[in-house]
């Protein structure tokens, strides 16, 4: 993920609240009704109590999420989709909202959706891509929260070092309970519900 800027919340007109809701719900609610007016390209997420953005990928980071898209499609449980668009998911007990790189998700889930704000709970995978700005966030609150958030599979891929790692077997209380790493240009096993082979020849430190 790209470098990412703090919008401050005076700037998103909020819309008042009526009692009852937490800082995070407000949160919600401020980004879902500035969504149309952010600039072309970005996405917004919500971390440590603020709303933050990031703008376009350099096309290195957009051939490794082609080539990890490319060989996931074939082994995403049924009724899921592989995907690189941008799309919210938000884990409330955690007070945090997320814009994966890659997120694969249960298409049916969200045919009926009428909201920017997708549960998290519906993620079989999702895989961020570190850069010198976002390098904390995507190393350990991400997964801290996807762990606890029970997301089966974090595919995190270390641009900066040329490293992935695969997190899996979450719980609530524990987060992910098992990881393996390798170095880019290696082979890693994606497991279940995937079960596969991830091929990583060619990925290169961006």
């Amino acid at each position: 993920m790209a470098v990412m800027v703090d919008i401050p919340r005076e700037a998103l007109q909020p819309i008042d609240s009526e009692g009852g809701e937490n800082d995070f719900e407000q949160l919600c609610r401020d980004l879902e009704e500035a969504n149309e007016d952010l600039p072309l390209g970005y996405r917004a997420e919500i971390i440590g109590g603020n709303i933050v953005m990031s703008p376009w990928n350099k096309g290195a980071y957009n051939w490794i999420l082609d080539s990890l898209e490319d060989q996931l499609t074939p082994h995403v449980p049924k009724g899921h989709r592989a995907r690189t668009t941008p799309n919210l998911y938000i884990f409330p007990q955690q007070e945090r909202g997320y814009g994966p790189d890659l997120h694969v998700s249960d298409r049916g889930a969200i045919q009926d959706l009428h909201t920017i704000l997708l549960p998290g709970s519906i993620l079989s995978l999702v895989a961020e891509q570190t850069s010198p700005s976002t390098r904390g966030n995507d190393l350990t609150d991400k997964v801290t929260v996807y762990g606890k958030g029970e997301v089966p599979v974090y595919v995190l891929i270390d641009l900066q070092k040329g490293l992935i790692t695969v997190y899996h077997d979450p719980t609530p209380d524990e987060g992910y309970r098992a990881h393996v790493q390798v170095k880019f240009g290696d082979k890693v096993h994606i497991p279940a519900p995937f079960d596969f082979e991830l091929d990583t020849v060619g990925w290169k430190i961006c």
